[in-house]
This record gives C-alpha cells, sequence and structure tokens, in this order.
C-alpha cells in the first residue's frame, strides 16, 4: 500500500526538480502535460490528506486567499537605484571614475541585459521562503510573498545545501509572448490595455487575489545576494550560486574584461534586442569583484560600482489619416488609428489600435493629427501622444458609431464596460473573426486558413460557422481565387491534422469569451471531455483553482446557446477530438507512450506544432535537440544538424510519411488521410 506521505514528499521533489530543469537548466526533461499530471496528483493526494498540508508546497503557486491590501516590508539593505547614462561617452566616463577609484588601469565588469520589470527581494529562513517583496521606494516596498509564490521560477523551498538564511534580488517580467496574449484577451473583452510589459508584470504582481498573478504567466530572472561576502568573492561568483541554488538566472549575462568589452556587449544584445523574448531598455554594467564594490561604496541614492546604460527610445513621428472600426469576434468595436507608414525600429509601421473611446478621449486624438507613436515592448505600435503644437485647426474628431459598420445593427456600451459592441451574433464580422481565431496558431492551428484564406471561403459561401470546415473537399477548395490544387491538398491535410488536436485547443478555438489558453487548459485538464464540460454546472467551474465568477459565468453562458451546442454537434460528427485520455486510442499508442521525439527540417502536411501536439496528445515527449535519450528522429525536408547528429549516434530515423502512418496506427489520424 502506498503511504500517502512519502508520496506527497517524492511528488513534491518531483514538480521542484522539473522547475529546476526548466527555469535554470534550460533542459526540461518532461513535457508541460506530464508536469500538470504531477501537479493534479499532488493537489488530489493534498486534499485527500490535509494532515500533509505544507504551505511550501508547489501545489501552493496556484494562489490563496485574497489579499485585502499589501503590508510595508523594510529592506535590511536598500534596493538602490543605478544612474544611467545614454551615450558611449558617458559609459567611459563611469569606466575612468572606476578605474580612478580603484586604482586600476583596467577592471573587469559583469554586463547584463537592463529586463524592464519589476524589482524583488526574497528572503529565505531555514530555506524556505518567508517574505517576498516589491522595491517599492528603495527603503520600504510591500509584501507581495503570497503573489510571487504564484511564479514557478521562484523555488518556494531552497536545496539542502543551501545557506539556512539568505536574501535573494531580481526582477519580475512578462514575456513578450504572453503580453501580447494578454492585451489580445482584454482588447477583446472590453478591458482596459496595459501599456507595456513592465506595466502588465507590475499591475499582475500586485493583484489582491494571488489567482489573477497565477493566471498572468509572470517569470523572474535574478541578479544579486546581498550580505554574500562569506559565499563568494565576485559578482559572477554570486550569479554562479544564485543558479545553484535554483534560481533562474539570464543566459545573455557576460563578465567583460575593461570597457571596450562591455561596448561590444552593448552592441550584441542592441542588435539581438528585437529577438529577445522579454523587453529591455538598456544594459547593466557592474564592477566584478565584491572587495572592490565595497571599496567604491554608495552615493545617496546609487552604487558607485555599478550603471545603466540606456538604449535610444524606438519611436517615430507620422500623421493620422483616418480613424477606421474593426469588429472583433466577440463584436467589440475597435477604434484603429491608420497611420501614413513610418519605419519604426526597422518596421514599417501604418496602424495601431486605440482600443476604445475613452482611450481616444484621453489621448484626444483626431483624424489630421500628427503623433508620435513607438512600438509598445519593441513589438505593438501604439501612440504616445498627440503633438498639439502642431495642429492647424482642420483635424476632426473622431466619432463612434451608434450602428455596426459590417451589418447596420445597433450597438451598446454596458455600464462599467469601456468597450463598445455589435449585439448582432449573425454579424459578418462577428463570424468572420471568430473562424479566423478558431483556424490560429493557439487554436486548431490549421496551417493555409489565415485572415484572407477564411475571407475567401466567405465570399464563396463555402463556410457559415467554424463546423463547415471540416466539410470542405479538396476539388471545391481548389476552385477557390488563388487557391490552387497543390495549396488545397496541403489545406485539407491541415484541417484533417488539426481533429487530433488536444481538447484545450478546441475550447480555446470555440471563442468563449474570457477563456484564454491557460483557462482552456484548465477546463480540459478538469473535465477531461467536452460533454463534461457542457454539463458543467456553476459552482462546479467555480471549484476549479483560477476560474473565477466571471469565467464561470461566460462558461455556463455560452453551453446554453442552442447553438453553440449544434456546432459542437456538427465538429464531433466531424471527427474532431472531443476528448482527453480517450482509453481506446490511449492502447494504441504504446509507441509513442514515453517517447522522446525530435522533428527537424520542414514538414509537407503537419506544421511542426501540430506535429508536435500529435506526439505529446498520445504520451510522447518532445525535445529540440538530439541525445541518446531520443527515440525517434523525425526528418523532413532541409534537415541539417540534428539528422547528421541522430546518424552518428544511429538513432531511429523516420520520414514524415513514416510518422503520419505512425499517428494513423494510433488512432490519431483516420486511415483516409482525409482526402
Amino acid at each position: 500500500m502506498i503511504d500517502p506521505s512519502r508520496k506527497v514528499q517524492e511528488l513534491r521533489e518531483a514538480i521542484r526538480h522539473h522547475n529546476c530543469r526548466y527555469y535554470v537548466l534550460d533542459d526540461p526533461e518532461i513535457t508541460d502535460a506530464e508536469y500538470d499530471a504531477l501537479m493534479r496528483e499532488l493537489i488530489a493526494l493534498e486534499e485527500a490528506h490535509p494532515e500533509l498540508s505544507d504551505e511550501n508546497s508547489p501545489s501552493r503557486r496556484v494562489g490563496g486567499e485574497a489579499a485585502s491590501g499589501f503590508e510595508p516590508v523594510f529592506h535590511e539593505i536598500p534596493m538602490l537605484s543605478l544612474d544611467n547614462v545614454f551615450d558611449e561617452g558617458s559609459l567611459r566616463s563611469f569606466d575612468a571614475r572606476v578605474r580612478r577609484g580603484t586604482g586600476l588601469d583596467q577592471v573587469e565588469y559583469v554586463a547584463e541585459p537592463k529586463i524592464d520589470g519589476l524589482g524583488i527581494s526574497l528572503s529565505y529562513r531555514d530555506r524556505k521562503l518567508v517574505v517576498g517583496a516589491t522595491r517599492g521606494d528603495g527603503e520600504r516596498g510591500e509584501n507581495v510573498t503570497a503573489n510571487l509564490r504564484t511564479i514557478r521560477a521562484i523555488p518556494l523551498v531552497l536545496p539542502a545545501d543551501a545557506p539556512s538564511s539568505i536574501t535573494v534580488r531580481g526582477e519580475v517580467y512578462m514575456r513578450k509572448p504572453d503580453f501580447a496574449r494578454l492585451n489580445a484577451e482584454r482588447e477583446e473583452n472590453g478591458e482596459p490595455m496595459f501599456a507595456n510589459p513592465r506595466n502588465a508584470a507590475a499591475g499582475s504582481l500586485r493583484q489582491f487575489d494571488p489567482k489573477v498573478t497565477a493566471s498572468r504567466r509572470l517569470d523572474a530572472f535574478f541578479y544579486y545576494v546581498p550580505m554574500a561576502v562569506d559565499l563568494i568573492d565576485t559578482h559572477w561568483g554570486a550569479l554562479q550560486l544564485i543558479r545553484s541554488l535554483g534560481f533562474q538566472v539570464n543566459k545573455e549575462i557576460s563578465v567583460c574584461r575593461g570597457i571596450d568589452d562591455v561596448l561590444r556587449f552593448r552592441d550584441r544584445i542592441a542588435e539581438a534586442r528585437n529577438t529577445l523574448p522579454y523587453e529591455i531598455d538598456g544594459i547593466v554594467v557592474k564592477l566584478n569583484r565584491l572587495d572592490l564594490q565595497r571599496e567604491l561604496g554608495f552615493t545617496s541614492h546609487s552604487p558607485r560600482w555599478a550603471t545603466a546604460y540606456k538604449y535610444p527610445a524606438v519611436q517615430a513621428q507620422t500623421i493620422v489619416r483616418d480613424v477606421v472600426i474593426q469588429v472583433g469576434r466577440t463584436g467589440v468595436l475597435t477604434p484603429t488609428a491608420v497611420f501614413e507608414p513610418v519605419s519604426v525600429g526597422g518596421v514599417t509601421v501604418s496602424r495601431a489600435s486605440l482600443h476604445n473611446e475613452d482611450y481616444v478621449r484621453a489621448k484626444d486624438v483626431r483624424i489630421g493629427d500628427a503623433v508620435l507613436i513607438q512600438r509598445a515592448g519593441d513589438v505593438i505600435p501604439e501612440v504616445v501622444r498627440v503633438l498639439l503644437e502642431k495642429r492647424t485647426g482642420e483635424e476632426r474628431e473622431f466619432v463612434m458609431p451608434l450602428t455596426c459598420p459590417e451589418c447596420g445593427a445597433d450597438v451598446v456600451r454596458e455600464a462599467g464596460e469601456a468597450a463598445t459592441r455589435c449585439v448582432n451574433i449573425s454579424c459578418p464580422a462577428r463570424i468572420r473573426e471568430g473562424m479566423i481565431h478558431f483556424a490560429s496558431r493557439d487554436a486548431m492551428d490549421i496551417d493555409g486558413l489565415g485572415p484572407s484564406g477564411v475571407e475567401r471561403l466567405l465570399a464563396c459561401g463555402l463556410m457559415s460557422d467554424v463546423a463547415d470546415i471540416y466539410s470542405l473537399a479538396v476539388d471545391q477548395l481548389a476552385k477557390v481565387e488563388r487557391m490552387g490544387r497543390k495549396s488545397a491538398e496541403n489545406l485539407a491535410s491541415a484541417i484533417q491534422a488539426s481533429k487530433a488536436n488536444p481538447l484545450y485547443r478546441l475550447v480555446f478555438a470555440l471563442g468563449i469569451r474570457h477563456v484564454g489558453v491557460n483557462t482552456a487548459k484548465l477546463l480540459a485538464s478538469h473535465f477531461r471531455s467536452m460533454d463534461a464540460l457542457e454539463g458543467a454546472a456553476y459552482e462546479d467551474l467555480l471549484a476549479i483553482p483560477m476560474v473565477g465568477d466571471v469565467v464561470a459565468s461566460s462558461v455556463v453562458s455560452f453551453f446554453s446557446s442552442d447553438q453553440n451546442r449544434a456546432t459542437i454537434g456538427r465538429l464531433a460528427a466531424a471527427g474532431v477530438r472531443m476528448r482527453d485520455e480517450d482509453e481506446q486510442t490511449r492502447s494504441r499508442a504504446d509507441s509513442f507512450d514515453g517517447k522522446v521525439f525530435v522533428f527537424t527540417g520542414s514538414l509537407s502536411r503537419l506544421t511542426r506544432q501540430q506535429a508536435e501536439a500529435a506526439a505529446e496528445s498520445l504520451g510522447g515527449r518532445v525535445s529540440s535537440s538530439v541525445s541518446r535519450k531520443t527515440d525517434y528522429v523525425v526528418a523532413g525536408d532541409d534537415a541539417g544538424s540534428k539528422l547528421a547528429r541522430a546518424r552518428e549516434l544511429g538513432l531511429a530515423i523516420m520520414s514524415e510519411q513514416d510518422y503520419l502512418k505512425m499517428l494513423e496506427d494510433a488512432g490519431a489520424i483516420p486511415a483516409d488521410g482525409g482526402e
């Protein structure tokens, strides 16, 4: 008989191990689905045996009770700000002061990207996280421990060989893709948008309800250990110590021997800036030797041994030629500024969302205005401000229409909402946007069915709702304008492959209001089938961690619609997967269970994401690198070094056709191949 106490401890240690593999070593050993399964098992055991409860259990990351306010935390060592420099001359002057103060001709620095996030301080006692605080004014921050505990990159318990008491400092941030996803969901739901990833991270960390913080997918890097002189003698050594304790350290950080090396680092990071998954606004330069840091000391507000170099803002001026209305899949009317095209950071920008009527009024954007624009987070174009000094008096104010520009139906703005909505559920724009969302990458991932493809198919009368996608035949598609036989065959294959997607993708694809990707995963993981989700009561939904009143009400409302239930029925009849862990499928999927797959080269019938999702849905694991632990290497066209490495190791190599046959044998793809 299994000892619950021992099993709980094993699960906690396993989850902590995999957090370290994912965040610290960047070498995950299991898939997200396998990680979630471990977490579900732990939560179930802890609920069945409340005597085993532990506030430092990884299960507590899902969020505790909402707080009524944040208590102040006084930092034992102040969290000082850094002096900023903006050009090479100022950076060299900083180096000259450091060399003059230390008496050395050349000093060694550590340079790191300056993450545009929110500074935090974590205090551990008996190797357990006891207090997590914001920087605040440097002397006093806010106690946000409950919210910080929801971030998987933050260890709740340190290894046995860690110091008993230690304070570690770092930066909480939001990755660019998560920022874009969050803002897209907020815009669709008529909620205020975050201006940039830093604001989103700060707003998410200061939520009174930790469940909200947990849903925002925050991340963290760590870079400083106050009072660690007995453990290390360089800043680089401090970073290695932090990493060994299970904290995530930025991989871009580098030791620089002299200021010229720092400048080369600055230029390299500037060149890579747009490709980094997080937002930065410069680099931080720190003297490496801790004894020299102590020798130089501090001014009243910043250390003399460190500085921050800020990159120039990526902004441009242009003219607002028009403000047009876009209608989203939930009927939200979004004003969009149409600009005179202008280059911003190497990207031509011609449009930017103005979000809602209140935003337009607050910015006072008028047609004909000269405006300053930038790409928020190096990604999303936004209006910074109107250049009032350039107004001529001929500018025209924007007026929100009283009827939908797509269908002519009345529009409404509910009390307390910023969004104006079209009330017509049959609005062509809502249907079109719903189909685009259904086929999008995070949803059913139907390659070849993007916005233009959806519009052409709607214009031809081949689709009226998402279920029609699965009745499209190659001959029909080949007759569509700019399609062609080969493109039609590829699209038909992509449609067929999408039937095997995991349940959460379908839940997200349905476009249930307030249900993003993460919430869709929660719902699919909990209910395991569309039938169970469809029949869930409001109370059943509220019982799920991180599902609140708004989501529960929205899900119940969606499935109360006869039209929505009929569409789901047609999807099921077409063969779209409606449940996870189907026993019959699992019994035929032994060839996938626990096997490690690596995909390389270009696939023709599946996208890379579809191919990986199919393997994972059948119990396989997907890796980005080839090793002796790899079971199968699926090689498409133009496969390169991974294929060569697989041959060198004597691994099993299969073509895309072999892989499709393997999926077919497992029941993931019907034998007719979808033709």
